[in-house]
């Protein structure tokens, strides 16, 4: 269990930064092909959001497979 957390810890910190970074380079690449603000911004704020949900999945999802397969030894 405590390869778990140490996976959930390292979800935590690099779930936003991936997130962040995601939001910023959609933002910066779809600020060119619209002219209003609010567009970009939506669909930047959705790419984060998507990108926090799928890597902190994984995060847990490898620390849950990482954490029987080592309890099964």
């Amino acid at each position: 269990m405590e390869i778990f957390k140490l996976f959930l810890i390292i979800g935590l910190i690099f779930s936003p930064i991936a997130a962040i970074m995601a939001f910023i380079i959609t933002y910066e690449e779809y600020r060119r092909h619209y002219t209003e603000k609010q567009k970009p911004f939506r669909i930047a704020i959705n790419s984060a959001i998507v990108t926090f949900i799928v890597f902190m999945g994984m995060t847990i999802l490898g620390g849950i497979l990482l954490a029987r397969i080592l309890s099964a030894n």
